[in-house]
């Protein structure tokens, strides 16, 4: 292996103990803590543990944690409505409906009933459009983690041609947008992208986050390039056990790579470390206080 590893989970402890200090003095000056509130609708096991890690994650981040678990059964109405309470309470910050919903509740529905300024996962269309023309918003908290992994590894992007792998709306077109904002040169490349490992071959920077174990190879990756892999994907190993791998094929790639993040540890402890950074941002402003908010 001749790739240096970007450590995700060490910078996105860094990032945590940040957001801590700020929330500290947040609750001096505001006379009061900043607060995330997390709705769960249903039994998903794979949600519920997500939400329990942010539950933990909030409180040591010495800001407040409001959970709302809702039965299966929930009618949108009524989730709705929940929504709308946590809009008009004074001391949540941040509203996050975990996805994905049970069947028969519309997911666009329901985040466009967030108010966009507590919307700290950056899903509704006004902070999409934010972000699209250059407006202060919130963004997405995946494609902002890999930015400031990016950003903490290479610097200034200006100049460098990149290749994000995946068009979602959570993670491909905002990673995009992000790039661009950065100055790099970007392309958006997907499953119909002719001659995709030559695409992504001309990357200084390639962003996989497709939902496919290990498609991206060795031999597509530029050599010196820095990789972040988003993919987080359980596949069967030879032993009968399972294991998690990204979109790409780590051992091949970290041969001709220049950095690469590994999964687990890489891309995925910075989701939740931005969800508290975005929460604490929201904070301030409602405050109307002070914040240097690229220090965070």
């Amino acid at each position: 292996m001749s790739a240096a590893l970007i450590d995700g989970k060490a910078f996105a402890e860094g990032l945590r103990q940040k957001v801590g200090t700020y929330a500290e003095e947040f609750e001096k000056k505001a006379g009061r803590k900043a607060g995330l509130a997390v709705v769960l609708v249903g039994e998903d096991p794979a949600s519920q543990v997500y939400v329990r890690s942010k539950g933990k994650a909030t409180v040591a981040a010495n800001m407040n944690s409001f959970e709302y678990k809702m039965d299966d059964d929930t009618s949108e109405e009524a989730l709705i409505a929940k929504v709308e309470e946590l809009n008009a309470d004074p001391n949540v910050d941040g509203i996050l409906v975990q996805l994905p919903l049970p069947k028969g509740l519309d997911e666009q529905t329901v985040i466009a009933t967030i108010d966009p300024d507590k919307d700290v996962d950056g899903f509704h269309i006004i902070n999409a459009g934010r972000l699209s023309v250059g407006q202060k918003g919130f963004v997405p908290c995946t494609p902002l983690g890999c930015l400031m992994l990016l950003k903490d590894r290479l610097g200034d992007l200006s100049g460098k041609d990149a290749v994000v792998v995946g068009r979602s709306n959570i993670v491909g077109k905002p990673m995009a947008q992000l790039l661009t904002d950065a100055n790099a040169t970007v392309t958006i490349a997907h499953s119909r992208t002719k001659d995709l490992p030559e695409v992504v071959k001309r990357a200084d920077i390639v962003v996989a986050a497709v939902g496919r174990p290990e498609m991206v190879t060795g031999d597509w990756i530029k050599p010196g390039a820095t990789v972040i892999d988003v993919g987080i994907n359980r596949i069967s190993s030879e032993d009968g056990k399972s294991k998690l791998v990204g979109d790409v094929d780590f051992e091949s790639a970290s041969d001709v790579a220049g950095a690469i993040t590994p999964v687990p540890g890489g891309v995925g402890p910075m989701t939740i470390a931005v969800l508290l950074r975005n929460t604490l941002v929201s904070a301030y402003r409602r405050e109307g206080l002070s914040l240097d908010e690229d220090a965070l």
